[in-house]
Order: structure tokens, then C-alpha cells, then sequence
């Protein structure tokens, strides 16, 4: 495909764009030092902070020490000048926050889904962003949604959720309908990794890492370069639903047997836990009723019980030679483990460690550093959010066709 130059509009944005992340990514920033870093004129990024102030996304906020000759003024991002809605849905819940452009919740509201097949879940949907949109906090610039499943982001379709039932469902054009916003759909655990990268601070350590949700169900997100990998299909990072087990595997949730998810997985824990305390069968579990379990869960896990703590450790095992694929695979220095099965704390993750050692080249594996994020519950729904600041268009209001609720 041949090289098209670019247009003057479209250098124009560029050069706006990276002032623009490098006032993001900074504390506090003088023009010139602006100058020094992204290699523009100083006439040049001189212009560009002029119409950052008008817009009201940056703001001056004093002065900084003087190197010889006149001292700088400092800018910095003005980080209530935007506002942002998140929204994290999750197998048992749906969970949203107004958020500011420094990753700063402003409020939050979960509902639990109660009927999650079909069009159900949307009544859950539009009661949070209904209420979110109530925030005092103005003007929201777009809602980022973080899901489970294949999505296809730049059509907003959520293409295959099977906790939902939701195939080919336009869960964007219904939003964007509804709420007269810009509305972004990614895969959950791709929104995750994008959280943990921007407002967990791994960003500061480089700029690859994997982040893997080890929750209901498993999945990952990679980032490569300091942007979100996808794949061709969008499905980069399914490792839950890879075949690890091939003898006496257990049916998983996607149809076949032996998926990573269906023993390593929380819902799988949940399962084959229930047997070894004698928990009472009930037709349904709602999230308060998984979560007491989970709780009870790891008492016996603590306590010591070696049918719970060979069950939770075999699970780490498990990932722990699907995280060795990875590792051969990527190469990737950081992977962080974020969901449920965290909770089980130094011992499993211990043994993650060990077979991912074992597993994997040791020149390799000896370079990987494997941790808990830093963002407890909440990193799925700031990458909802950080994906959408990284989209910097949606945050300039002139000229914009858009209407601000």
C-alpha cells in the first residue's frame, strides 16, 4: 500500500495530540521544556497551548524555577475539565463511575444483573448510566464500556458474550441512541490491562505488559508499545477458553472440554468447592451468595483444609503453565493478575510462579516479573475510561456536533 503524505490538518492534530500526552503524562510542564521533548518550534507548541487553554483542558499554574533569562510558567492538565463515564459489566453485575481526566472517581453505582440473557441486562445498563448522568459533573465527553466476550470496538458490537447470550448485539448504537454520547465498547479484560497500564502506573516500568483476569471467568490484554493489541479479529489475550486438560476434562462454559477456565477460573472453583464443604445446592447463585462462598472458600483455604488448598493451588498451576505460553509467546516483561482468585494471596501466587519457571525457557521466564494489580476492582472500568482519554478528539468541544447532557 503506498505512502500517503499527510494532510495539513491531519500534522496539525498530531502535533496536538503529543503536546497534549505529554501534559497528561507530567505533573507540571513548561512550554519550552514541551519544545525540548516533542521537537516542536517553540511558535509552535506556543500555539498549541493557547488553544489548550481556550478549551479549557490545561491551565497555568504558576512559576517554575529560571535556568537563566525569564522564568516559565508551568501548565498542567486541568483535570475537572472533562468529565468521563465507565462502565464495567461484569458476569453478576454491572458497576459505573463518573470519572475525571486524572482517573479520579467521582461516584460510582453497581446494580446486580438479575436476568442476563438477551435485551434483560440492558434494564441494569441504563439505570447506572441513568443515573451517572445525573452528576453534577460537567461536561461528560463519552462513556467507555468495558464487556465480556469478543467485541468488535470500532463498530461498538459486542460480536459473541455467552454469559449474556449476546451475539451480534449493537450495544453501542443503542447507547449512543439512548444518551446523544460517544460510546466505546472493549472487551473487559482489554480495558483492564489498559487500566492498570495508565493508572496503575506500569507505564512508568515500560511500555508491554499483560494483564490477566483470573475471575468468573479468564482472560488478558495485552499491550504492546503503549497501545492496546487486539489481534486481527479482536480476540487477542482468549486464553481462557485454550484446551489445558485433555484427560477427565470438565465441560466448559464455550462448549468444549478442558478449557483453562474451567479449572482455573473462580466460577470453576466455586463448582468443585461446594463438594468438598457440603455447601447445600441451590438452583441459582446471585453475587452476594458466590461471593459468602468465596468467602468460606478461603477461611478453609487459610485454615489449611488440603482438599481446598489442593484444589486452589492445582489452579495455579494450571495458569501457571498457560502464562509460561505466554511468556514464550510475548516475551513480555510484566504480567499483573487482577479478578477473584487473587485472594488466595502469596501461596498461589507462588505456585503461578514456580511453574511458569519450570515451564518456560529459563532465560525467558527469569526476566518475568509476575504481581497483583494495583487497582483492586476498578481496573476494567479506569481502561474503559483510559481508552478514552487516549482518544484525544473527544475531549475538544469546539466545533464539536455532539450534545452535552
Amino acid at each position: 500500500m503506498p505512502l500517503i503524505k499527510a494532510t495539513h490538518q491531519q500534522t496539525k492534530e498530531h502535533n496536538r495530540n503529543l503536546v497534549l500526552k505529554n501534559i497528561f503524562d507530567r505533573e507540571k510542564i513548561s512550554r519550552a521544556e514541551l519544545s525540548r521533548i516533542t521537537r516542536l518550534t517553540r511558535t509552535t507548541v506556543s500555539e498549541i497551548v493557547t488553544d489548550l487553554l481556550d478549551e479549557g483542558l490545561v491551565t497555568e499554574i504558576g512559576v517554575g524555577e529560571s535556568i537563566g533569562g525569564k522564568s516559565p510558567i508551568l501548565l498542567s492538565l486541568a483535570k475537572d475539565s472533562r468529565c468521563l463515564i465507565g462502565l464495567d459489566i461484569a458476569q453478576n453485575h454491572v458497576r459505573g463511575a463518573v470519572v475525571n481526566l486524572r482517573g479520579e472517581i467521582k461516584k460510582t453505582v453497581t446494580a446486580p444483573v438479575v436476568d442476563r440473557f438477551g435485551e434483560k441486562p440492558l434494564k441494569q445498563i441504563f439505570e447506572i448510566l441513568d443515573q451517572l448522568m445525573k452528576s453534577p459533573c460537567r461536561p461528560i465527553s463519552g462513556i467507555g464500556i468495558g464487556a465480556p466476550g469478543l467485541i468488535n470496538t470500532s463498530e461498538g458490537i459486542v460480536i459473541n458474550a455467552v454469559n449474556f447470550d449476546w451475539k451480534d448485539f449493537p450495544l453501542a448504537k443503542i447507547l449512543r441512541e439512548r444518551y446523544q454520547l460517544p460510546v466505546y465498547i472493549y472487551n473487559d479484560c482489554q480495558a483492564a490491562a489498559m487500566g492498570e497500564y495508565l493508572y496503575g502506573g506500569y507505564h512508568q516500568k515500560g511500555e508491554n505488559l499483560v494483564v490477566i483476569n483470573v475471575g468468573y471467568g479468564i482472560g488478558s490484554g495485552i499491550i504492546i508499545n503503549g497501545k492496546l493489541f487486539q489481534g486481527d479479529d479482536g480476540g487477542a489475550g482468549e486464553i481462557g477458553h485454550v484446551v489445558v486438560v485433555h484427560k477427565e476434562a470438565k465441560p466448559c462454559r464455550c462448549g468444549h472440554y478442558g478449557c483453562l477456565e474451567s479449572v482455573a477460573s473462580a466460577q470453576a472453583i466455586l463448582r468443585d468447592a461446594k463438594e468438598l464443604l457440603h455447601f447445600p445446592d441451590r438452583p441459582s447463585l446471585s453475587e452476594l451468595s458466590e461471593i459468602a462462598i468465596l468467602d468460606e472458600i478461603e477461611k478453609a483455604y487459610i485454615a489449611g483444609h488440603p482438599a481446598i488448598r489442593e484444589l486452589i493451588l492445582s489452579s495455579a498451576r494450571y495458569l501457571g503453565y498457560a502464562i509460561a505460553s505466554l511468556v514464550g509467546t510475548l516475551n513480555i516483561h510484566q504480567i499483573v493478575l487482577i479478578g477473584e482468585m487473587t485472594r488466595f494471596g502469596p501461596a498461589w501466587l507462588d505456585v503461578i510462579r514456580d511453574t511458569m519457571l519450570r515451564a518456560s525457557l529459563s532465560r525467558l521466564a527469569n526476566s518475568t516479573s509476575i504481581e497483583i494489580g494495583k487497582l483492586e476492582n476498578n481496573s476494567t472500568l479506569l481502561g474503559a475510561i483510559a481508552l478514552l482519554v487516549n482518544n484525544y478528539s473527544l475531549l475538544f468541544m469546539k466545533n464539536s456536533a455532539r450534545t452535552m447532557l
